[in-house]
């Protein structure tokens, strides 16, 4: 979907950020070129990947938003009716308005000791928080999402990753077995070859 735009990572931000995620996930150069090649055009055979958005809540209300990458529309739509069994699929906008759109980047400092604080107002980032690894999250909006990528880059941060997400305005508390119950529906649906990324109101 990113070399859509370009094969060329350091003309293409959007691929130059896919190609970051795809090597910190061990894929093969070969594997790697392949795909972009695909993507641009380059190939004899040519598949158009879609991405499509679904809605629904998962077990005990919790809204959910489950964005897929797919060449094969109907196929995906069956397995997301599927996977929503233990919880509703729902119509497109009865889950989004209760999420915002945001730029969200992970990122870690070259330098041991550089404060977040200071790189996510000099990168023009609206929050930070702390992420795994001693990495940091940077919340952007969307539209600011590269160049606050480009700016934490020039401050000597390694980002290693960058999407637009859907960040939840209320979400809800669980615990114990209703709380595992969530978790199990969504490793479920995580587990969906054609399901790229899964944003949950829960805290």
């Amino acid at each position: 979907i990113a070399a859509k735009a370009g094969a060329d990572p350091a003309m293409n931000p959007r691929l130059r950020m896919a190609v970051e995620a795809a090597r910190k996930a061990s894929m093969t150069r070969e594997t790697l070129e392949r795909a972009i090649k695909k993507g641009a055009g380059l190939l004899d055979e040519t598949v158009n990947y879609e991405t499509v958005t679904y809605e629904g809540f998962a077990p005990h209300q919790v809204p959910v938003i489950v964005e897929c990458l797919t060449e094969n529309k109907n196929r995906t739509a069956t397995n997301v009716r599927v996977l929503f069994r233990k919880g509703q699929l729902a119509a497109s906008g009865a889950v989004s308005w209760d999420f915002r759109r945001a730029g969200l980047l992970e990122a870690t400092p070259e330098a041991a000791g550089a404060d977040p604080e200071t790189a996510a107002i000099e990168a023009g980032a609206q929050e930070v928080e702390p992420a795994e690894e001693g990495a940091s999250r940077f919340v952007t909006e969307p539209a600011d999402l590269d160049g606050v990528a480009k700016a934490l880059t020039a401050q000597g941060w390694k980002v290693s990753s960058a999407i637009l997400a859907w960040l939840p305005k209320n979400p809800v508390a669980l615990e114990g077995a209703a709380r595992a119950e969530v978790e199990a529906f969504l490793a479920e649906m995580d587990d969906d070859e054609d399901v790229q990324n899964i944003f949950v109101g829960l805290k």
